[in-house]
């Protein structure tokens, strides 16, 4: 290959690869079509490959073409990071970590993980996104993520799983339901009740542990609303819309109007598992892992 190429070259050709348009590439990064045009063909000429095909009225990627479009959009944010980290590095800071997490990770997991974190790495930047579990697995794969928490049993190949919570399911009631823990006795007694679940698309494993516990209650459930922010559960239940099963660690410190009750009592627990990339890019990951 010939060591004219360069990184704008990747990009021309990146931009031009996803538009299947010279006019709108050309647009899009600022430059003439005709400059384009001859970058790439200059691109072809020194790969010694044909990267599209041109007709009159659109433009298609060869095999050539669709496989470099693919390598080189990974192998390019991976050197994102890589630079990224270096102007990190070099505005002082040892470097940036991007976390994703489901809601009942950031009550008490993350925080405490981030302050006892801190207090040896203080020049750690940290960017924070609450996501389903699948989006992160998703984020993991393409590394726009360094560590995940999910609510998981089973992960793809090439992500590593651990455990770090397990934990007990709780009742949530509206404030006024006559139902509380002096007399409280099985799920049974809610067998009339509308239910708020988080979606299933939220964690399949996981709804099926709920579902397992009314399967030992002896009755299914009518199930009026579907969320995957516990925030929503807690405003329907506060608002009469009906009752709900979330993890412990969910229960809110400060709401009146409703009330918990634990479900210690069954065999069902819910486990909160940190997930990470085993194709590590970031330096920083490794020292967090270690407080885990």
């Amino acid at each position: 290959m010939s060591n004219q190429l360069e990184i704008r070259h990747i990009k021309y050709f990146l931009a031009v690869a996803e538009e299947l348009h010279f006019r709108r590439a050309a647009d899009r990064l600022y430059i003439s079509q005709p400059g384009l045009s001859r970058q790439i063909k200059q691109m072809e000429d020194d790969l010694g490959v044909v990267l599209f095909e041109r007709h009159n009225r659109k433009v298609e990627l060869t095999k050539a073409g669709q496989y470099l479009q693919n390598e080189l959009t990974k192998n390019l944010k991976h050197l994102d990071h890589i630079f990224s980290h270096a102007k990190l590095l070099n505005n002082g800071l040892g470097g940036h970590l991007k976390l994703g997490y489901v809601g009942s990770a950031m009550n008490k997991i993350i925080p405490d993980l981030l302050l006892k974190f801190k207090k040896s790495n203080s020049d750690i930047l940290f960017s924070l996104k609450e996501m389903d579990n699948q989006k992160q697995i998703d984020s993991l794969i393409s590394h726009d993520i360094d560590l995940g928490f999910v609510r998981l049993e089973r992960v793809p190949r090439g992500i590593a799983l651990k455990p770090i919570l397990k934990e007990p399911f709780c009742l949530v009631l509206p404030k006024q339901h006559p139902l509380d823990r002096s007399n409280f006795e099985g799920i049974e007694q809610l067998k009339e009740e509308s239910f708020i679940l988080f979606d299933k698309e939220y964690s399949s494993s996981y709804y099926e542990k709920v579902m397992q516990i009314f399967d030992d209650g002896g009755f299914a459930p009518n199930i009026s609303h579907n969320t995957i922010h516990a925030g929503s559960i807690y405003n329907l239940v506060e608002n009469n819309f009906g009752v709900s099963i979330v993890p412990k660690s969910l229960k809110p410190k400060h709401n009146k109007n409703i009330k918990f009750i634990d479900l210690l009592h069954i065999s069902q627990r819910t486990i909160l598992s940190a997930v990470w990339n085993k194709d590590i890019r970031n330096p920083v990951l490794g020292r967090i892992l270690e407080f885990l």
